[in-house]
């Protein structure tokens, strides 16, 4: 079977979206689980709930505050106007920022208890040494969390490639510009085309149990003895 362009496009459009998105999310992620981890001021717990809202909110109620945000007479919208920079809703920038936000503990809760089980002793070894903090960091804390960013890399990108709720309200359904794999599926099944569904079902179906089968792999901890 040949795959339409508008599948293809499809395709491409989302692992765009989720390699972005996990990026996005390492450079911003990292400090913010750091600091989550080595903090016990009375913001921790607040923070840590507001990072956690996508696991337990749906992601439709999310993606419509977002709208609302990102909308003419929402916050992000005015500023954005003011700059004179375009809306964010309907287009892949939008898309990006929703993404980043739908799946920020999907990165930062893997980074977080990694950085926790590293411990103070390694960091107080550093200093001793005088190594500066971006020495520490490269040669202490990155390869002693390798498995946390492991973990968050392939789910902060699988998660993206997965989404549906959030990216329809915030990106609609526009061919090559916002119209990502499940949306795509989702066209499929309610135009009846069942057979180009399951080519794409399948596919993601496969993805996912490769994602799964990666982490139990790649994640030493898992395994037992």
């Amino acid at each position: 079977m040949i795959m339409p362009e508008v599948d293809l496009s499809a395709i491409w459009l989302t692992l765009k979206l989720a390699t972005l998105t996990t990026a996005i999310l390492l450079v911003i992620g990292t400090p913010l689980a750091w600091n989550l981890s080595h903090t016990r001021g009375w913001w921790r717990g607040p923070v840590n709930a507001v990072v956690a809202l996508p696991f337990v909110l749906p992601p439709t109620v999310l993606g419509f505050y977002l709208l609302i945000m990102m909308g003419p007479n929402g916050p992000i919208g005015r500023f954005l106007e003011w700059l004179g920079l375009p809306s964010l809703p309907f287009s892949f920038s939008g898309l990006l920022l929703a993404s980043v936000i739908y799946s920020l503990p999907f990165v930062v809760q893997p980074l977080q208890n990694s950085f926790e089980a590293i411990g103070k002793q390694p960091l107080e070894a550093a200093a001793t040494l005088r190594a500066s903090p971006l020495d520490t960091f490269f040669s202490v804390i990155l390869p002693m969390a390798k498995s946390g960013y492991l973990t968050a890399i392939v789910m902060g990108f699988a998660h993206t490639v997965g989404e549906f709720g959030v990216v329809l309200m915030i990106g609609g359904n526009i061919p090559e510009k916002t119209r990502v794999l499940s949306v795509s599926i989702y066209d499929h099944v309610e135009a009846l085309e069942y057979t180009q569904a399951h080519w794409l079902s399948g596919g993601m179906l496969i993805f996912a149990f490769l994602v799964l089968l990666a982490l139990y792999l790649l994640n030493p901890n898992k395994r037992r003895s």
